[in-house]
């Protein structure tokens, strides 16, 4: 890719985002306005296909088995660049994870990327992935077993950006974050059965589900003393008995263990397990732990992990989050077309953030590439905060949405043009240190 090229792309991605931002604006307040939970995001679906249409895109919509995930494509050839938009929400409190900018910055990235490959006639492939159910139950990895990242050596960058408060990029010089760890997350269902009686009257013909799920808990609180510092074990009873004159028969338990990397996660898993086998056996229940199949990887990963239908009062599906890998390749192209653009953008940070994506599960599969975009937030406001949410619906957090979705417009062009930018990216993908 020559610098004349890079200039030229540069200048048509800007153009065209600036010329599409009102447009974008609108999308992204009808998506802020209306949050909805993981699988049922169907006014965004069907407002961002909308304006895709209306912009003379073909999209395949409830494309990959899923009724709220679209695929828009355009380019032919054996190379791809993938944008990934997430656009679920968080149950009580809406966007607190901002995803309705991780929708815009993606939209932006795709379309400036096709007015480029357009005029400059780049060869290869861009679409734009709608991915549902990121806050809980792992789109991504529904639809890399679906295929739609397929086949994975075709693959250049699956690319996205995550909204975040400035703090954690240092000060408020920072654009941004290129290079963001996440660590791996596993999500499990654990269920205690056991007898019921009348608690007054035959409480010896009882086996009490309650006294099981109890006793695992305290065991697991007691096994955190061991702990490492990095690794994450927190649960809830999302069933726990009806009345207390009758012992429970049933109990049921939610639980998320999480660690640096997938083998830790595994790991840990095992540990905490027999924890919850020791309260099982403590008060003589049955148990049965709901973790679903692998992850998808081309490495076949012995792990466990996504996706298992809602229960009664309970948001949460099964799931399995990969650790989320730094491809510090892609970080730097990312890092130098913001330069380009007059924004400072920090390549990464040594230790990961405490939070689990199924972008991670992609990472592991395709080359890929997860920023993160700094908006302006109340000092001491993280995400998953309704103050982070109120933040991310500001024109401040749009604006810099926009910048972001520049940025990674033209990390896809780059990787498309230049071979050696791609191979080193491919090189980076294949160092299996985690």
């Amino acid at each position: 890719m020559t610098a004349d090229t890079a200039t030229q792309a540069r200048a048509i991605v800007n153009s065209k985002l600036d010329e599409l931002s009102t447009g974008l604006l609108q999308v992204n307040k009808t998506l802020h306005a209306n949050p909805e939970l993981a699988y049922k995001e169907f006014i965004a679906h069907d407002t961002i296909t909308a304006y895709l249409d209306k912009l003379g895109f073909q999209v395949d919509k409830s494309a990959w088995g899923l009724a709220t995930s679209f695929d828009a494509t355009i380019g032919s050839g054996d190379k791809q660049v993938i944008f990934c938009a997430e656009y679920d929400a968080l149950p009580d409190i809406g966007h607190a994870c901002g995803h309705n900018l991780i929708a815009i910055s993606s939209m932006g990235a795709f379309l400036g990327a096709a007015a480029a490959m357009s005029a400059l006639k780049i060869g290869g492939r861009i679409r734009l992935l709608g991915t549902p159910a990121e806050e809980a139950g792992g789109g991504k990895d529904d639809l890399i077993k679906a295929g739609a990242f397929n086949p994975p050596e075709s693959v250049l960058a699956a690319i996205m950006a995550h909204p975040m408060p400035k703090g954690p990029v240092s000060d408020d010089s920072f654009a941004g974050l290129a290079g963001m760890k996440l660590i791996a997350c596993q999500g499990v269902q654990v269920e205690f059965k056991g007898r019921t009686a009348h608690a007054g009257g035959e409480p010896w013909n009882g086996v009490n589900a309650l006294d099981g799920a109890v006793a695992a808990y305290n065991n697991v609180s007691l096994m955190r003393q061991q702990m490492h510092t990095d690794d994450r074990v927190h649960g809830v009873f999302e069933v726990g008995g009806t009345v207390p004159n009758v012992i429970p028969d049933y109990t049921r338990m939610s639980w998320a263990v999480r660690s640096p990397t997938a083998t830790g996660c595994e790991k840990l898993m095992e540990r905490v397990t027999r924890c919850w086998e020791a309260g099982a056996s403590a008060a003589a229940c049955e148990m049965t732990l709901t973790r679903s199949d692998a992850p998808s990887s081309p490495l076949s990963l012995s792990l466990l992990g996504p996706a298992l239908p809602k229960k009664a009062n309970t948001t949460s599906r099964k799931y399995n989050y990969l650790n989320l890998r730094v491809n510090e390749s892609l970080c730097q192209i990312y890092v130098d077309e913001m330069a380009a653009m007059g924004k400072k953008v920090l390549l990464k940070t040594d230790q990961a953030f405490n939070a689990s994506t199924d972008m991670g599960n992609v990472s592991h599969y395709v080359p890929s590439f997860h920023g993160g975009i700094a908006i302006p937030a109340e000092p001491g406001v993280a995400m998953h905060n309704p103050r982070f949410a109120a933040a991310a619906g500001t024109a401040e957090a749009h604006a810099a949405a926009i910048q972001a979705a520049k940025g990674m417009a033209m990390l896809g062009v780059r990787v498309l043009l230049d071979s050696e930018a791609a191979a080193r990216a491919r090189v980076d993908f294949d160092k299996r240190d985690d």
